[in-house]
């Protein structure tokens, strides 16, 4: 039985090694270049890393990945495992182009995980070379190309002594910026949770020889779970063929995910909702024309809400290229989990659910919320009242809390966020469970995600905690006050969630209040690379707070949903 994903690797690497693990196409086209690797390949290249960390004395030690899209990503990754090293996914640098943002996550991430070596290719590591003045902890910890890695490390490679509970690498939660939060996946997490995506998306051997072995497309980030728990490594678990190309590439030409699932005819892509209207909105008549989606079958859909509208106008669309309504699959699932919780039935079209019942503390639930499907094998997941530590009856809302072999170790060198996420109990209920933070409620069995108990904000796929938002708005004029500023995000229709604004300012400021609200709109897009939909400054002390003097954001975000605010006179709208 294996222990690990090096395990399955090696298996494959001896039973078929001339079979294709990644495809990679440069630019995003289907008829561009294409960059592939066998699973013989693959796992020569992984012992190499391997080896070459092994030999420095890296084992137990973090590794940070700052891979630019490609095939050098899968070996390194897959290296760090081989020689017990715990990755760590980071954001690849710019080169010349990178920006203060860019650095100061990079920084933190080094620091946070107190990584020894830097892994990336030669492009990236001579843009950290030009950055050495902004950098100086890039001093002290080691850089290397992989790609200068010669073959013939290999031979000196040695098996890892791997258990279910050694971490296999740190999934950075990807919104924070202020307080990073390294989620522990073991590597007897990633084998639980690759088996349930295997069950839950139907990867059966019959579906695998069906499809000739070609399982997957993918331009998701392959530094985020769901674009590397999901097609990376689900495709080395089952030794199947996964197509990848650039995240840029698909923002550039939405077009050419479609493209590359009629091409290569997957049975599994997806990605956030964005992306099927960001497909919806370039699906020209001269697209369909050319468009085969008679073969995809899970077209899954996660990370951010689900919305009904969508799942509606992509079949509609699309039906004319074959595409199945039964194909739609939404999924919910987290990194704190490893990635999947709960996904959908295999050819059966989404579920859409009327109001569920309020539970205390939860406000009212999504009048058309999509059902995300049921839990995976081995995975509980209760709806509990989050202050009580009870579970509510089905139908109503809560928190949506999830026990299973999947649940990752906790957050690194983080013992109090962990007891606090990971270690709640239940009343009634033995054992632990992750508290989640997200709301949502039970029906047949079937889970509806209707919101967030936390104020985590989710724009594009990407998380954001809204006291950075705060902090980039209120540091970017004198005017603003400390401690009183509330971001939150509204549903803004086909174009998602995006955020919101409120800011106390000083009554002398008034007469530059449009400066202001345009000082906030820069410091955030530079920041954090978002539009802001609104911005709205209050007169002082009438943003709510608690009795400890904490900014209540959902009250803010309902007084501005139901125009209670006291704006002082600035062109707030964008």
């Amino acid at each position: 039985m294996a222990r690990s994903l090096v395990d399955l690797l090696t298996a494959h690497a001896s039973r078929q090694p001339d079979r294709t693990a990644y495809r990679y196409l440069v630019t995003g086209d289907c008829d561009g270049e294409i960059q592939d690797i066998s699973y013989g390949r693959l796992a020569e290249r992984s012992r190499a890393v391997a080896a070459w960390l092994q030999e420095r004395g890296l084992a137990g030690s973090r590794a940070i990945l700052l891979h630019p899209p490609g095939l050098e990503f899968m070996s390194a990754y897959l290296g760090c495992l081989s020689a017990g090293v715990v990755a760590v996914p980071g954001v690849p640098p710019q080169g010349r182009t990178q920006n203060h943002r860019a650095l100061l996550r990079t920084r933190r991430l080094m620091a946070d995980a107190d990584a020894r070596v830097i892994l990336g290719t030669r492009e990236v590591t001579s843009a950290l070379a030009e950055t050495a003045d902004d950098l100086p902890e890039l001093t002290a910890i080691g850089r290397v190309a992989t790609e200068d890695i010669p073959d013939e490390a290999a031979g000196s490679w040695r098996e890892p002594d791997l258990t279910a509970d050694s971490v296999a690498f740190l999934q950075y939660t990807s919104g924070s910026t202020s307080a990073p939060r390294g989620v522990m996946v073991t590597h007897g997490n990633l084998l639980d949770n690759e088996r349930v995506i295997t069950e839950r998306m139907g990867h059966t051997p019959e579906v695998i020889d069906e499809y000739g072995h070609e399982l997957f497309v993918s331009w998701l980030p392959v530094y985020h779970d769901m674009g590397l728990i999901g097609p990376v490594l689900n495709a080395v678990h089952l030794g199947v063929t996964a197509t990848f190309f650039s995240p840029l590439h698909f923002l550039q030409r939405p077009e050419r995910w479609l493209n590359a699932v009629s091409r290569y005819r997957p049975h599994t892509s997806g990605g956030p909702n964005f992306a099927y209207e960001l497909a919806l909105k370039h699906a020209t008549p001269e697209h369909l024309d050319g468009l085969d989606l008679s073969r995809w079958r899970v077209a899954f859909n996660g990370a951010e809400p689900v919305r009904a509208a969508t799942l509606r106008r992509f079949t509609e669309t699309f039906a004319a290229a074959g595409f199945r309504r039964e194909a739609l699959y939404p999924c919910y699932g987290l990194a704190e989990a490893t990635l999947i919780v709960t996904g959908g039935s295999v050819q059966a079209p989404p579920t859409l659910a009327g109001p569920a019942s309020t539970g205390p503390h939860t406000g009212p639930a999504d009048a058309t919320a999509v059902g995300c499907g049921r839990p995976g094998p081995g995975i509980t997941v209760v709806v509990a009242d989050p202050e009580r530590h009870e579970e509510l009856p089905e139908g109503e809302v809560g928190e949506i809390w999830v026990a299973g072999a999947s649940v990752a170790k906790g957050y690194w060198r983080n013992a109090l966020a962990t007891r606090q996420t990971f270690r709640a109990g239940l009343k009634g209920r033995e054992g632990r469970f992750l508290r989640t933070g997200d709301l949502g409620f039970l029906r047949d069995g079937e889970l509806f995600v209707t919101g967030r108990l936390k104020d985590l904000m989710v724009v594009d796929g990407r998380n954001h905690y809204p006291q950075d938002l705060e902090l980039s708005a209120e540091t970017s004029h004198w005017a603003l006050r400390p401690g009183c500023t509330a971001a939150f995000s509204v549903d803004a229709g086909e174009k998602g969630e995006q955020p919101v604004v409120v800011a106390e300012t000083a009554p002398e400021a008034l007469g530059e209040a449009e400066k202001i609200v345009d000082l906030i709109r820069g410091a955030i897009g530079e920041a954090h690379g978002l539009p802001v939909r609104d911005v709205v400054l209050v007169q002082p002390g009438t943003i709510p707070k608690t009795s400890s003097g904490k900014i209540q954001r959902r009250a803010t975000r309902t007084a501005y949903l139901d125009g209670t605010l006291s704006p002082v006179g600035a062109p707030a709208s964008g």
